[in-house]
């Protein structure tokens, strides 16, 4: 990977949705190369997918926080799978140390926190949870 698809990455962060030609334009190269290099990366794997991104809510408009998880027993793959679906998670990461998983939770009010952090504990497979709940900005 070199400076031009390092570039080429950075735009499609930025907008993932951007045409050819106008990636083409930014980048100062013809619209042929945005495209073999983005069809290059895409089929080596570089690019794996291409996601929408939310407009970012007020600090007030969500309750915020994380969830560290230990799990346990044999289909650790499937706890992750069945996390991953829960739309209470803004993000789920797989970490070392005494953890295994940090969830970013985004839930719109206490209730709903409260419901993800009893059911995420309920599951089979998790063995503990400590969540901390974000107070606001520092």
């Amino acid at each position: 990977m070199d400076d031009l698809d390092q570039r080429l990455i950075s735009e499609l962060r930025i907008n993932a949705r951007a045409s050819i030609p106008t990636l083409a334009s930014i980048l100062g190269v013809a619209r042929g190369t945005v495209q073999s290099r983005m069809e290059r990366l895409i089929a080596s794997g570089m690019i794996a997918g291409f996601t929408v991104r939310l407009k970012d809510h007020g600090p007030t408009d969500m309750i915020k926080g994380i969830m560290m998880v230990e799990l346990t027993g044999r289909n650790i793959k499937n706890v992750i799978a069945s996390l991953r679906k829960n739309p209470g998670f803004a993000a789920l990461n797989i970490t070392n140390g005494s953890w295994d998983l940090i969830a970013e939770i985004e839930v719109p009010n206490m209730n709903e926190f409260h419901r993800l952090v009893t059911t995420v504990r309920a599951m089979e497979g998790v063995a503990k949870t400590e969540t901390h709940l974000f107070l606001g900005p520092a």
